[in-house]
C-alpha cells in the first residue's frame, strides 16, 4: 500500500533551516534528559540511598512514560494545529523535567519521570511530520534525519556533558537545564514556525483505523523486544565500568561519548541497510546485535576491550531508522501515530530491559549478566522479524 506523503509547504532554505535546527533542539533536549540517567547513575544512588536496580527503575519509569504518552498525545493531537502542539509539547516537557529537578524523595522521582516521558514520542512524531511539510519533496529525507541528529547529538555530547555536571557540581542541574532548553524549543518554534490551521481530515478516528495493521504491530513488536538488550547492558554501564572494569568514575563520560560515537554510525548505517534490504535489514542489525551481546560480558574485563564493545553496542541504535521507515511503508494514514509509537515501542525497550537487567543482578548472577539477558531478547526480536517475513510473503505485498 502506498503510504501518503505529508502535505508540503516548502519554505525558503535559510527559514526552513532555522526552523529544523530549533526542532533538533527540541530533540536534543529530550536525548539528554533520556540518558543522562545512566551516567548519573552513581551520583543518584548517593542521593537517594537506593541501589543501582532501583535508579535502574526510574529509568523504567520514564521509558513507560513515553509508552503511555506516545499514542495517547498522538491521538488526542491529531486535530490540532502542529505549531501548537509541539509548543505544548515542549512546555510539558519543560514541566516534567522541572519536576525531577526538584524531586525530594525516590516514590516523587519515579513519578517526575513517569511524567518527563509522556511528551516525548509524540513530539518526534510531529516534528518529523513538520521537517516533511516545510522541506522540498526531494529532501524530505534529509530533513527529518536532520530533526534526529539533535538525539544523536545528545548521545555523543549531552549525556557525558550531563555526567560531567552531575560530578561536578549537582545531578539536578542537568535536568533544570533540559527544562530550560525545552522552553527556549517552545519560544523559538511560536516565533518561526508560522500559525497554520488543523488538518480538518485527520481526526482522532481516522489515525486509530489506519493503524489497525498486523505489519505495524509486527514491527513494533519487533522494536519492544529486540531493542531491549541495548538497554539493558547500557542502563548499567557506569556500574559495571567501575566494579567490573575497575576504571575510575571520571572515565565514564568518555565511555558515554563512544557510545555515541557508535549510535552515530549506526544510525547511518541503518539508513543505508534498509535502502538496500528493505526489511531484511531487520535481521541483519539484530544478527549483529547478538554477537555484540554475547561478546559484551567477556570485553568488560579490560579497558581496552570495554571501549571498541562500548562502540559496538551504540551501533546497535540501527535499528531505529530502519523499523521507522518501515513503518512509514506500512502505516498507511496513520502516518503520526505511527512515528510516535515507534518511540514507545523503542521506551518499551528502555523499560524492559534495564527490568530484566535489575532482576538478574538483584538475584547476585553479576554485573555482566546483562549481555547475556540482552542476547535473549535479540534472538526473541529475530523470531518476531521471522513470523512478520512469513506473514508477509503469505498475505502478498503490503
Amino acid at each position: 500500500m502506498t503510504r501518503p506523503a505529508p502535505e508540503s509547504h516548502p519554505m525558503p532554505r535559510r527559514t526552513a533551516g532555522w526552523i529544523l535546527s530549533v526542532l533538533a533542539l527540541g530533540g536534543f533536549a529530550i536525548g539528554t534528559s533520556e540518558f543522562a540517567m545512566m551516567g548519573l547513575m552513581p551520583e543518584l544512588v548517593r542521593a537517594f540511598g537506593v541501589s543501582e536496580p532501583q535508579v535502574g527503575h526510574m529509568i523504567s519509569s520514564y521509558a513507560l512514560g513515553v509508552v503511555v504518552g506516545a499514542p495517547l498525545l498522538a491521538v488526542l493531537g491529531a486535530s490540532w494545529p502542529r505549531r501548537s502542539l509541539l509548543i505544548a509539547l515542549m512546555g510539558f516537557y519543560a514541566l516534567g523535567n522541572l519536576a525531577t529537578a526538584l524531586a525530594p524523595t525516590y516514590p516523587t522521582m519515579l513519578i517526575a519521570r513517569f511524567v518527563a516521558g509522556l511528551p516525548h514520542g509524540a513530539y518526534f512524531g510531529v516534528a518529523m511530520l513538520v521537517a516533511a511539510s516545510i522541506s522540498a519533496p526531494g529532501q524530505r529525507g534529509a530533513a527529518v534525519s536532520r530533526v534526529l541528529l539533535g538525539l544523536s547529538i545528545a548521545i555523543l555530547v549531552g549525556n557525558p556533558l550531563a555526567t560531567w555536571l552531575g560530578q561536578l557540581s549537582s545531578w539536578r542541574w542537568t535536568f533544570a537545564l533540559v527544562a530550560g532548553l525545552a522552553l527556549v524549543t517552545a519560544a523559538c518554534v511560536w516565533r518561526l514556525l508560522a500559525a497554520t490551521p488543523a488538518d480538518a481530515a485527520q481526526t482522532p478516528m481516522r489515525e486509530l483505523r489506519a493503524f489497525n495493521r498486523a505489519q505495524v504491530w509486527y514491527a513494533l513488536a519487533i522494536g519492544a523486544i529486540g531493542f531491549a538488550g541495548m538497554f539493558c547492558v547500557f542502563s548499567y554501564l557506569a556500574p559495571t565500568l567501575i566494579r567490573v572494569t575497575g576504571v575510575a568514575e571520571r572515565w565514564i563520560p568518555i565511555a558515554l561519548a563512544a557510545f555515541g560515537v557508535g549510535a552515530i554510525g549506526g544510525n547511518l548505517a541503518g539508513g543505508w541497510l534498509f535502502d538496500r534490504l528493505q526489511f531484511r535489514a531487520v535481521a541483519v542489525i539484530l544478527g549483529w546485535s547478538l554477537g555484540v551481546l554475547l561478546l559484551f560480558p567477556l570485553a568488560a574485563q579490560t579497558p581496552w576491550s570495554i571501549l571498541p564493545a562500548i562502540v559496538a553496542l551504540g551501533t546497535m541504535g540501527a535499528l531505529a531508522p530502519v523499523l521507522q521507515a518501515r513503518l512509514m511503508d506500512v502505516a498507511g494514514d496513520a502516518q503520526t501515530l505511527a512515528a510516535a509509537s515507534n518511540h514507545a515501542a523503542f521506551n518499551t525497550a528502555n523499560a524492559l530491559g534495564p527490568w530484566l537487567g535489575g532482576l538478574a543482578i538483584s538475584a547476585g548472577m553479576g554485573w555482566t549478566v546483562t549481555g547475556y539477558i540482552g542476547a535473549a531478547t535479540a534472538i526473541g526480536g529475530l523470531l518476531l522479524f521471522a513470523w512478520a517475513w512469513k506473514v508477509q510473503h503469505k498475505d502478498g505485498p503490503i
